[in-house]
């Protein structure tokens, strides 16, 4: 395999190549004294000082060449330390938070300074005439790279009249020509900064339109736009060659037509005419193309759509038509004419209009022209051929330089077809994955079917042919799976010719293939067994069989029959946007290679081992085995005969999952070691020994993170890195992480020297003590965040990390945020009052035990704050600090506790707005808000005004003690790189609160920009309402009406959120960014400022620091020496919400193992997609190719993942950074994380569907595709097959115990009249082991993680409180809802957005929500699953089945298990009654939270609702749900509960087909239990039917007295119904154990299938026979009121009591069974409720706080706790009796059972 081409490396920093640097820089840094610590620390000053001597000479001598200008490197007493502390910033804390002077002179109180010395901001107030020195001085330039003076191309001037000439001609808004003149600006200037401005123009214009990987150019001759700019369309493919001759005019400066059919020298013309472009043409064309895209709002997504229109647009400007235009087109006509037809189109496919709102049409993706469907029309000359104007003229035969004018003619709704059908289906992985199912099914069938030959070989005879043969099937069985995805194809392209003829072709050759496979066993099976001749047919067949299987599994699809890699005219579209994947470098791609190889060899030999040859044994026992003295009452002996067979085959299935199973899990082994190596490779690992990451910090500081070489004045690096380290450790004092007492231990500071005119530099002991164990301090709290990031600081700079340029030189970047309700600041309600009558403490109160630290320090900085605003009387001095005494800080500090009691209790003193406000500013800084983001991602503006201060110290000396002309000079170099853009979509909506939250925002931060939605109404009445992107800063006028002026207003089509919502949100917002990269964040991020300092570094990766000084278009560039650009660098994430409690910190760590190590190795081996936070993009690569994220409803749940694989697929690089990282929230809360889970799920379900997996799965070479699989849907997939693994598992267990229970079980087959059941047990134990590990491998990645990053004692504690917090069984819950929420979206659709919650989870949930939220999820599947378990129990115990029940009990009570407070016993008995209102609610009058809701909801996945009826009150209490399609469910919702019902009643029959009884005269009596499983399980809703017409008939009759007298008459009824149902149930099930003999296992096997029989009737009766559901639940109420008049059902009301008939049958069965579900789910948890102090100790697990630190219980009223105390008594003795009856139903038989008969089958007819 041919190596990528060579691409131009950036210089990387690895610790040999700066390790000579390091040692000349020595003299700054490592010959401290403190590394041989002194007897005493006088000695140890004077040591410091004779070091301090000898040092500076040595660095003197390095640098001995320099000018006259180079100051003395003795200079450090020249340097201000605190000088970035100096500046009006104060941290997070924005105005409110003590001076500068204060902090310092604090720190100088504390270490004893000089006499006399004094720390004085002198810029913090203006010198006298310094606002007037430079009267004259004209505004600073904001684009200082692109001047006159750099001799630029083009002037500013010159371009802006360019963007005027084109907002003429072609019609655009003129804010949108100002906003993009900006952007472009910005851009150019950006890269004029590090590159000669002609090459900042040609590097641009080549990004945007005419280089190598330009998406314009890939688009132009994948279109065949080339041969249409000479030819006309007539080369085009198609059966129609006629075309309009006028249409044919050749471009100006075109070649002969025999030139252009060689793609080749097509595109050599190209290169040569873009060479020769002027610089006008070339600014000209950006200008116009950037001009379009900043219009073009949901076109924007459409990136090839985007092109072809501007060709359009670019041709009609060449016209002479055009140049001869005189007057200005009107503004937005470009909106009007060409956007707003294409926005309507999008929209109309998705939407429709009832009531005058637009509302979600009820069509689902298969039915909608979506984004990706119209863009790929203008992929193909096909399809650009389709477009057709309103008087059917098509397009193309419009001149190419009119077509612009006619866009406004064309009919768009003709223009556009499905070009791949997203069929809502598990088809799709039969396509996309078929050779994950060859790979795994072809080798079991390899394995079993070599061990099982007693299944088709005589062992008498020589039948060796057989042998091979048969095993050889295996290739016919890849090439049948092949078949069955060419037939599944079918369904998913359309069938055009092409396409057609394509598939026609595969399906030909298969079906050879096929037969050449198959056909020898034909003969060697049934024509010749034995003799040589069988022995080589057989031989090579099976050589035959392994090459097929070989070649299908390596080769991707679109490769085999026909299909080629290579680019032609004909596929050149096809490759370019969907099989352009990037290329690994060779080392890589054999790392890839090795990885997959180790595997699946381990892999194939474990599972051969330990699956396939023990299968044997049991397979052997069970394949002839005969049940004797065995008969049916109707089908005779054929069901006894063929039991062993079932289960056989049931264990067959259960080993295959297995089967599949374990690749996963030799996957996360493999790689999760493959990720440590390469940790401990980078430096990552705290085992790496060379590192000494502490030590060698100060030079890294200066190697890698400063970009010192050009600085003109050379200083010391020790006095460099010091103004850098005490700036990171100042901002976490400022962030409370360090008290006062920690920085000094850790700032550099100036001591006197020997010379007594200066002063020298003292380094910390900090840097040495951490690697000499002799030298003790504490320099930060134990396992603080300060620790934290100081540790992963000076880790992360011991990787290989890419050379910074200079501050002026660096890349302009823009940080965007979207937002939409995430909270901006806690309000003081929200912090120091309970959240509601369910939650025990504040949210202050729970975060100062959780930062008890950090809430001292900021106690302490709040009163240093007040001493200060009442030493200068300020208006806060009325906190009554006043006095003499308490100016003194000493006396402060050492005040009485309780005088300070308001500062510890609420951190302030006083209720001004300043001290209130810092309060909620440190809550917001500990909790997830956009506060906390904005304020982290401003640290970039700090870190570049740091970096550029140290690396420039004549600018600093420059404007000498005028302190604000510095920050003004800063502020500008801040603002030219760096943007921070927040997409407030809801903004125009906030209500007083969140506006006056935002308008901080904006004071706090004045360069801030918001971009937000503004609807205004309709210009003429009637239209649409008007939509505009609008764009503020803090910076902007603040009008009359308290609104801000805009500084950019644009006009939109219509309302762009027409998907889920973020990235229409992101796509709207994009045009206000700026510069050449994006960071994409959440708004529940953060970062830090020694983070952010490696911004210049990060930004290196995207590899444009160092471009070659050539021109791109020069022709001594070739193709292959261009590298391919990198789209998106991904960074690591520290989930700050970890240790928050034993939930919190399970998604922590998920999202912690995936953003670091499974990321990290796959970017190493090219499978790393986008996942939208905190990655880089590069803007132009990606806003060329459809944006930052995709947008269709409900496909596109996922959003950010779809813009990788859309980078991926065109050839787009993607990294990973190990050395940067920024802060992330996850969910706290079982409910928020379950919700995020099913989020992920339901938007997995969707990518299955769509397109991209199907370009991927199916053009992909073979490792990367694995790599892909494995790290995406494979993991889901995974999931399934767990959750599959354990149903199949108890189904096997069903039949096995059926067979246990009824036969003798013996060890040796020989014997007469028993069955060797003891290989089958040896089976089970393996199978449970297998499950076993397959889930706690989960844990193994997490625990390498952390032993890696912390070390093994952290890892094995963390791992410790995670078992102890019994997070496996929250493993095995999330496993099922991941599961769930595939299977659902595949089945039903309706994927949508789910609202995270993001706050504390201390909130206690009531009982009846968690089992309304979880029951069709999790519960009803734990409960069936349970009662299998305990018949598997009863049958064959065995202690391996101890794991399944804890496994099984998870899935049952884990929601409940991990409830806050869920065993407070009086709120346990208060939750039962609310559990028995939710029962019984919603009958009489509507109720939102009651079980009829539940039950209705649950229905209308499948029946939908009504549509088209006027609105309702109650119908707000149901979703836009669409009707599901029948097809679609019909095997989910039919065939599965069929295969279900069938096993379960075919054990049931088995068990009953052994005799019960004699008869009189000696005769075995034989019973149906077919017969018998009917009676049980139709029997209660016969029952059901009866009662209910019965009540049906009353409420009739009764109802129109009733209702005027009883209100509560409807509910009355209804509970008389649910009475019955309830103990029809009950009662049947006892007289099943009666008629058992008092059985257990019978009876539960009995159970078992009457639910199953129950189940299946449901689902038929449900999805056949049920109309669509109203939105109302008026026909319930009328229902049991008999009142049907008035309730808005018009001519309904005849038809809908038959159809309310229906549906309450089946929701009487569904209410008894809920009823009796929910009490035994609270039986279980009950005696856990009489554990003494069993809440302090749940809530030690949940929250992981010791008892001493524990939530306080709720403080009541005396009355109030007097009525909860009675309510509790009452429906505490309700619960017990109730228990004590659950209780006596089961005891009493059992303890009774002699007592009672034993053979009513005799007197039973079944």
């Amino acid at each position: 395999m041919s190596s990528p081409p060579s691409q131009p490396s950036y210089p990387h920093f690895e610790e040999h190549e700066i390790s000579k640097r390091e040692t000349d820089l020595s003299s700054g840094c490592l010959q401290s004294p403190l590394a041989h610590p002194p007897a005493d620390s006088r000695m140890s000053e004077g040591r410091y000082r004779l070091g301090e001597h000898r040092n500076s000479e040595a660095y003197s001598e390095e640098y001995s060449t320099r000018s006259e200008n180079t100051r003395s490197p003795n200079g450090a007493s020249d340097i201000d330390l605190f000088g970035p502390l100096r500046g009006p910033d104060d941290g997070r804390y924005t105005g409110y938070a003590p001076s500068s002077d204060a902090l310092l002179s604090l720190l100088e109180s504390k270490r004893n300074p000089l006499a006399g010395q004094q720390y004085h901001h002198e810029g913090r107030t203006p010198i006298e005439g310094s606002e007037n020195e430079e009267p004259n001085l004209p505004p600073p330039n904001p684009y200082p790279s692109w001047t006159i003076e750099k001799q630029v191309p083009l002037t500013r001037e010159e371009i802006e009249g360019i963007m005027l000439d084109l907002t003429r001609k072609f019609g655009f808004q003129e804010n949108n020509m100002r906003n993009q003149f900006e952007a472009f600006m910005t851009m150019l200037d950006s890269r004029a900064s590090r590159m000669g401005p002609v090459q900042a123009l040609t590097t641009i214009h080549a990004d945007y339109i005419g280089g190598e990987h330009a998406n314009y150019r890939k688009w132009y001759f994948a279109a065949q736009l080339d041969l249409d700019d000479h030819m006309g369309y007539h080369s085009a493919p198609g059966k129609d060659k006629k075309v309009n001759r006028n249409s044919m005019a050749p471009q100006p400066g075109a070649v002969n037509v025999e030139a252009h059919e060689n793609l080749a020298m097509a595109e050599e013309h190209w290169k040569m005419r873009m060479n020769q472009m002027s610089h006008f043409d070339r600014a000209r064309q950006v200008a116009l193309y950037i001009l379009l895209w900043g219009e073009a709002a949901q076109i924007r997504f459409l990136s090839e759509c985007l092109c072809f229109i501007y060709k359009c647009a670019e041709d009609y400007y060449m016209s002479p038509e055009c140049q001869r235009t005189v007057n200005p087109v009107p503004e937005g006509e470009y909106l009007r004419n060409v956007v707003t037809p294409l926005y309507r189109f999008i929209r109309n496919q998705s939407y429709e209009v009832q009531g005058g709102k637009y509302v979600k049409r009820e069509k689902d993706h298969n039915e909608t022209i979506g984004y990706d469907d119209i863009n790929q029309a203008f992929w193909s000359p096909e399809g650009i051929t389709r477009i057709q104007l309103e008087d059917k003229t098509r397009l193309v035969d419009v001149h190419i330089g009119k077509r612009w004018t006619v866009l406004n003619q064309v009919n768009w709704d003709s223009a556009f077809r499905k070009t791949y059908i997203e069929k809502r289906t598990w088809l799709h992985l039969a396509v996309n994955f078929t050779r994950i199912w060859i790979i795994h099914v072809v080798s079991f069938w390899y394995f079993t079917t070599w061990n099982a030959t007693f299944l088709y070989m005589n062992e008498d005879m020589d039948e060796d042919g057989v042998q091979y043969s048969v095993v050889a099937l295996g290739g016919a069985i890849a090439t049948l799976i092949m078949l069955l995805g060419v037939f599944c194809e079918f369904m998913f392209i359309p069938l055009t010719w092409s396409n057609s003829s394509m598939l026609i072709r595969r399906l030909i050759i298969l079906t050879i293939v096929l037969i050449v496979n198959a056909g020898p066993t034909v003969y060697v099976c049934f024509f010749n067994r034995t003799g040589a001749v069988s022995k080589i047919v057989g031989i090579v067949q099976f050589i035959i069989s392994l090459i097929t299987t070989l070649v299908f599994a390596i080769f991707p699809s679109n490769q085999l029959f026909g299909g080629s890699t290579k680019t032609t005219r004909k596929n050149m579209a096809s490759q370019t946007f969907t099989a352009s994947f990037p290329k690994l470098n060779r080392s890589d791609r054999a790392l890839s290679f090795f990885l997959w190889g180790l595997v699946f060899t381990c892999k194939l030999v474990e599972s051969y081992f330990f699956l396939s040859r023990s299968f044997k044994d049991p397979l052997k026992a069970l394949y002839a085995e005969r049940v004797p003295n065995c008969k049916d009452k109707f089908l005779g002996q054929a069901l006894c005969s063929i039991m062993p067979i079932f289960t056989v085959i049931a264990m067959f299935f259960v080993d295959l999952v297995l089967f599949f199973l374990d690749t996963y899990l030799w996957y996360v082994i493999w790689n999760t070691v493959f990720s440590v190596f390469l940790s401990f490779k980078l430096g990552i690992s705290i085992w790496t020994p060379w590192r000494n990451i502490f030590s060698r910090l100060p030079k890294r500081v200066y190697a890698k993170l400063l970009a010192t070489a050009d600085m003109d004045v050379k200083y010391k690096p020790k006095v460099l890195c010091s103004q850098v380290w005490n700036a990171i450790v100042i901002s976490m004092y400022r962030e409370h992480l360090l008290s006062i007492e920690h920085v000094q231990r850790l700032l550099y500071q100036q001591v006197p020297s020997e010379n007594e005119n200066k002063r020298t530099l003292k380094a910390p002991t900090f840097f040495v003590a951490q690697e000499d164990s002799s030298l003790q301090a504490e320099f930060y709290p134990a396992h603080s965040e300060a620790e934290r990031r100081i540790t992963f600081f000076a880790q992360s700079l011991s990787t290989p990390i890419p050379e910074p340029l200079p501050v002026d030189q660096m890349p302009t970047f823009t940080v965007l945020v979207p937002h939409y309700s995430e909270k901006t600041l806690l309000s003081l309600r929200e912090i120091i009052r309970e959240e509601d009558q369910n939650t025990r403490v504040t949210l202050l109160e729970y975060l100062k035990q959780l930062h008890p630290v950090e809430w001292d320090n900021f106690v302490r900085d709040t009163k240093i704050l007040a001493e200060e605003s009442s030493m200068f009387g300020s208006a806060t001095s009325g906190l009554g600090l006043a006095s003499e005494g308490e100016k003194d800080s000493s006396k402060e500090m050492g005040k009485s506790k309780n005088d300070d009691l308001p500062f510890y209790c609420i951190g302030f003193k006083s209720a001004a707005p300043e001290y209130t406000l810092r309060t909620r500013i440190w809550a917001s800084l500990r909790a997830q808000t956009l506060y906390r983001t904005v304020s982290g991602f401003m640290n970039y503006s700090k870190a570049i005004k740091l970096l550029y201060r140290v690396e420039n110290p004549e600018v600093v000396q420059k404007y000498g003690g005028n302190g604000q002309r510095l920050e003004r000079e800063l502020e500008r170099l801040s603002q030219q790189k760096f943007k921070f853009v927040v997409s407030m979509q809801r903004y125009t909506k906030f209500n007083k609160e969140e506006a006056e939250n935002a308008e901080f925002l904006l004071r706090a931060y004045p360069h801030l920009q918001i971009a937000y939605l503004d609807e205004r109404p309709a210009e003429v009445e009637g239209e649409e309402p008007v939509v505009y992107s609008v764009l503020i800063d803090g910076q902007c006028e603040i009008m009359p009406d308290g609104k801000r002026m805009p500084r950019f207003r644009i006009r939109l089509p219509g309302n762009p959120i027409l998907g889920d919502g973020k990235s229409d949100n992101q796509n709207h917002s994009i045009i206000f960014t700026r510069g050449e990269y994006i960071q994409l964040i959440d708004a529940n991020q953060d970062n830090y400022l020694e983070e952010a300092l490696k911004i210049r570094n990060v930004l290196g990766e995207f590899e444009q620091y160092h471009t070659p000084s050539i021109s791109p278009y020069s022709p001594q560039v070739k193709s292959k020496d261009v590298p391919e650009p990198v789209a998106i660098v991904g960074a690591r994430e520290y989930i700050f919400s970890e240790n928050i409690g034993v939930l919190g910190d399970v998604a922590a760590g998920k999202e912690q193992t995936f953003g670091t190590l499974t990321q990290r190795m796959m970017a190493k081996i090219g499978g790393k997609l986008h996942y939208g936070h905190p990655d880089f993009l590069n803007f132009i690569y990606m806003t060329t190719r459809g944006g930052v994220s995709k947008a269709q409803k409900g496909l596109h749940l996922n959003e950010d993942i779809y813009a990788g694989m859309t980078a991926f697929n065109r050839g787009g690089r993607i990294k990973h950074t190990e050395y940067y990282q920024c802060g992330k929230g996850r969910d706290l809360g079982f409910g928020s994380i379950l919700n995020f889970n099913t989020k992920i799920g339901t938007g997995m379900g969707e990518q299955m569907l769509s397109r991209e997996y199907y370009y991927m799965g199916t053009q992909l070479p073979l490792d990367r595709f694995l790599t892909f699989y494995y790290a995406h849907p494979g993991f889901h997939i995974n999931n399934i097959f767990i959750m599959l693994s354990v149903q199949l598992f108890l189904f096997s267990m069903l039949f096995i115990g059926s067979m246990a229970s009824s036969v003798e079980i013996c060890s040796d087959g020989i014997e007469d009249g028993c069955v060797n059941l003891v290989p089958v047990y040896d089976w089970i134990k393996r199978c449970v082991l297998s499950i076993f590990i397959v889930f706690f491998i989960a844990f193994l990645p997490l625990f390498l993680q952390e032993f890696m990053e912390r070390g093994f004692a952290r890892s094995i504690i963390r791992l410790g409180k995670h078992f102890m917090s019994l997070s496996p069984l929250f493993e095995v819950f999330v496993t099922q809802i991941y599961t769930n929420s595939i299977l659902t979206n595949l089945s039903f659709g309706g994927a949508r957005y789910i609202a995270t919650g993001r706050g504390f989870a201390t909130t206690r949930t009531p009982f009846a929500v968690l089992y309304s939220r979880f029951a069709g999820p999790s519960l009803y599947l734990g409960m069936r699953l349970l009662v299998m378990l305990i018949f598997a129990s009863l049958t064959m115990w065995i202690p391996h089945l101890i794991y399944f029940w804890v496994s099984v009990l998870a899935l049952v009570i884990s929601p409940f298990l991990f409830n806050p407070h869920q065993f407070s016993f009086t709120d346990f008995l208060l939750d039962y009654r609310e559990f028995l209102r939710w029962l019984s609610r919603g009958n009489s009058r509507t109720h939102v939270s009651s079980w009829i809701s539940y039950c209705r909801m649950i229905r209308t996945r499948i029946t939908g609702y009504k549509r088209k009826r006027l609105g309702h009150p109650s119908e707000k209490l149901g979703g836009d749900m669409p009707r599901a399609n029948f097809f679609v469910i019909f095997v989910s919702e039919i065939v599965f509960p069929f295969l279900q019902m069938a096993v379960c009643v075919v054990c049931y029959m088995f068990v009953r087909s052994f005799p019960t009884d004699v008869t009189d005269k000696g005769a075995a009596v034989f019973t149906s239990g077919l017969l018998r499983v009917g009676v049980f399980a139709l029997g209660p809703l016969v029952v059901n039917a009866g009662v209910l017409a019965v009540l049906f008939a009353c409420s009739l009759f009764l109802g129109l007295f009733m209702n005027m007298c009883c209100i509560k008459f409807g509910s009355i009824m209804a509970a008389l119904a649910h009475g019955v149902a309830v103990v029809s149930q009950i009662v049947f099930f006892e007289a099943l154990w009666a008629l058992e003999a008092w059985n257990a296992s019978h009876a539960v096997l009995g159970i078992i299938a009457a639910i199953a029989v129950q189940r299946f009737v449901f689902k038929v009766l449900i999805t056949v026979f049920l109309t669509r559901e109203f939105k109302h639940d008026e026909t319930n109420r009328a229902w049991w009121t008999g009142k049907w008049h008035g309730r808005g059902l018009g001519f309904h009301a005849i038809s809908q009591p038959l159809r309310e008939y229906v549906c309450k049958i089946i929701e009487m069965s569904m209410f008894s069974c809920d009823f009796i579900m929910g009490h035994i789910i609270l039986f279980i948890l009950f005696p856990i409720c009489l554990i003494p102090w069993v809440d302090r100790w749940h809530s030690t697990m949940l929250f992981w706080l010791r008892p001493s630190k524990q939530i306080r219980p709720p403080i009541f009223s005396a009355k109030l706790r007097s009525q909860r105390r009675k309510v509790a008594w009452m429906y505490g003795a309700l619960f017990v009796l109730l228990m004590i009856a659950f209780v006596m139903l089961i005891v009493a038989p059992l303890a009774l059972q002699k007592y009672l008969p034993s053979h009513l089958e005799k007197f039973v007819p079944f």
